[in-house]
């Protein structure tokens, strides 16, 4: 046993030192977490702050310039032109110039006055849904705080003049949990710990075991009393480690450069960590038994982790694929580990919550750990 713990110990250090000296690997292990962070963290932003808008006036009363105030006082817009026709309204939308077009119609002053339905006329550019659906909600909300204040300005001439609403007044007040600011980067950065993980662990794992055999050590090393147990252990652990010290890097950054709280426990999001790296890290292992090459394991890493990376819910809603996709993610090691890291660091949910998100990481990383285990001793003798 002394022996034992002995050789395997000298395989990590080897193994450490190797990665260390290669470029290709230093480059796995550093850029990724860097570009991702910078990307996700600041880069990628699907909040709509200051939409450029035009405002096209054809009522011209008091009315009309109120409800211009209502938009010019939201911090949510930038009145940027005022259109007189229809050709300057869709010269702006064409060259992408605004984002949308606020444009009062003729008698809006005398419809609001009568008391009959009267519309303003919204119209946004769509070639980006997202943005769009954003800048339509934010007008809507402008245009129903006017009709409030409206209203409310009416509501003493109606009780003067003895005439009774038919309908009470319906106020809806929205509120935001877990992400009060909807702040892009609050979701985002968060899943980037599954991301990083992932693709370091899953690429250094396979990669470091196909050099061996690429560079004809391998045969070295089984003339030696290593055993395949042992050697397993050997080039697995560093990567673990590696894991690891990829997760709190990643989780300090998130608390002191982006300031997103961590809500939930630490030490679940550790233990839910080494349920997903069993996955990760078996992956690897059974790559290596296919590959011969560092390329071939390359390419075998990104076939494995793009689907996976699609179907985890990273940047796409599950809910929202078809259903044949939705229960073919039930498959994915990274959907669970995003929904325990999302729930730890957005909701602060716990194990209570958690737990079979963590049972199912456990299941699938002991399943796919002895699985890969055992295909590579097997490959070894």
């Amino acid at each position: 046993m002394k022996d034992m713990r002995r050789r395997i110990r000298e395989i990590i250090r080897k193994e450490f030192r190797q990665t260390l000296r290669e470029p290709r690997m230093r480059g796995i292990l550093f850029f990724p977490p860097l570009i991702q962070l910078v990307i996700f963290g600041f880069a990628v932003n699907l909040d709509v702050e200051h939409a450029r808008i035009a405002w096209m006036d054809q009522d011209a009363t008091p009315y009309s310039r109120e409800l211009r105030a209502g938009f010019e006082g939201s911090p949510n817009f930038r009145m940027v032109a005022a259109p007189a026709s229809e050709d300057e309204v869709r010269a702006l939308l064409d060259r992408g110039e605004v984002q949308a077009v606020v444009r009062v119609l003729p008698g809006f002053a005398r419809d609001l006055d009568r008391g009959t339905a009267t519309q303003v006329q919204i119209l946004v550019d769509g070639s980006n849904s997202n943005t769009a659906s954003i800048v339509s909600n934010y007008a809507v909300k402008v245009v129903t705080a006017f009709a409030a204040r409206v209203a409310a300005a009416r509501a003493p001439r109606i009780v003067a003049t003895a005439v009774v609403p038919r309908a009470p007044v319906l106020r809806a007040q929205t509120r935001v949990w877990f992400n009060p600011d909807l702040r892009s980067r609050n979701y985002y950065v968060p899943g980037v710990i599954v991301n990083i993980i992932t693709i370091v662990t899953l690429m250094l794992t396979a990669m470091a075991i196909v050099r061996e055999k690429e560079i004809g050590t391998m045969e070295q090393l089984m003339v030696t009393p290593i055993q395949p147990l042992e050697l397993m252990i050997g080039k697995t652990v560093p990567f673990a480690l590696v894991g690891m010290v990829q997760l709190f890097f990643i989780t300090s950054m998130a608390l002191l450069v982006f300031h997103i709280p961590l809500r939930g426990n630490l030490l679940v999001l550790v233990l839910c960590a080494v349920f997903f790296l069993m996955s990760t890290l078996g992956v690897g292992l059974l790559i290596s038994t296919i590959s011969h090459t560092q390329q071939q394991a390359m390419m075998a890493s990104f076939c494995f982790f793009m689907p996976a990376f699609m179907l985890c819910g990273f940047a796409f809603p599950i809910r929202n694929m078809p259903l044949l996709v939705q229960w073919i993610s039930y498959l994915d090691p990274l959907r669970y580990f995003m929904e325990i890291v999302r729930g730890l660091f957005l909701k602060g949910t716990g194990v209570a919550v958690l737990w079979p998100q963590m049972l199912a990481l456990f299941v699938y990383g002991f399943a796919i750990l002895i699985f890969s285990a055992l295909r590579f001793h097997k490959r070894l003798d």
